[in-house]
């Protein structure tokens, strides 16, 4: 299927690492023009020079701090300034498992509170960011990366998915006449360099390995295995295609089956 994306330009957040660089990658495969931004110039300017060679496409490496609007803006309007358009967002900056500690007698309110704002707040300033030219191009696609812990009871960091789900459906009501849908993607156990401290986190508290741990949720995803970042960015390709102008508003688990609850 021809996703309709060369010449698209796309910014992607949280884009040195992770699923976030996974993302850029694929898009960048797909033809689009893509810049990256997160805080750490090194990292960003590494990644880019990597997928750049790889798919031969250009990559923008800007640093961006999304607790800051007038970071925010800065790097919008650098990309606009540079190639005259933006055509999709992708949120993907936020630290991995939030930043709170679990237990309430041991999280911190100020944790909390950064915690919501990097991932809710920081993800409403790009797409505040971004709207007016996407309004004035007629066509716009953004997608949040959320996380299961938005769909269940077990950490009080999945609250700022819960609240990004909220965000992308009030969103789409409001870009969807001019055109810009916006979606969240809900991914599962994916295999990053995170996951891998997760192992060990876990490892520690339930006296296992951490190969262990990682089989324990192989065993309970019932496709059996960890899935690859690679494959949120394909999924986020579709949704950033004209193709997929039908959908907007959606919160899309993209778990291999990992979650029990049944959404209507």
């Amino acid at each position: 299927m021809n996703l309709e994306l060369k010449g698209r330009v796309a910014i992607v957040t949280g884009g040195s690492s992770g699923i976030g660089k996974e993302v850029a990658r694929v898009l960048s495969q797909e033809g689009c023009t893509v810049a990256i931004c997160a805080r750490r110039m090194a990292n960003l300017e590494e990644v880019a020079r990597e997928i750049s060679s790889e798919t031969g496409g250009d990559v923008l490496p800007l640093f961006c701090d999304t607790g800051d609007m007038a970071a925010v803006s800065a790097m919008v309007d650098a990309t606009i300034s540079l190639f005259g358009r933006v055509d999709i967002l992708v949120n993907s900056a936020a630290a991995p498992s939030g930043v709170v500690r679990n237990d309430i007698e041991h999280a911190g309110d100020q944790e909390l509170l950064a915690d919501l704002d990097t991932k809710v707040v920081g993800y409403f300033r790009c797409a505040k960011a971004v709207a007016p030219h996407m309004r004035r191009a007629g066509f716009g696609r953004i997608i949040n990366i959320g996380g299961l812990t938005g769909r269940a009871s077990k950490v009080i960091s999945g609250m700022r998915n819960l609240a990004v789900a909220h965000l992308t459906k009030t969103l789409s009501d409001q870009l969807g006449p001019d055109g810009i849908t916006v979606n969240l993607i809900h991914p599962g156990v994916v295999e990053t360099p995170h996951i891998h401290e997760l192992y060990e986190r876990e490892a520690v508290k339930q006296g296992k390995t951490a190969a262990a741990v990682e089989q324990g949720y192989i065993d309970v995803t019932p496709i059996r295995r960890i899935l690859q970042a690679e494959e949120m960015g394909w999924l986020i390709a579709f949704l950033s295609s004209p193709k997929s102008g039908a959908i907007t508003g959606e919160s899309i688990g993209i778990d291999g089956g990992l979650s029990r609850g049944i959404f209507l």
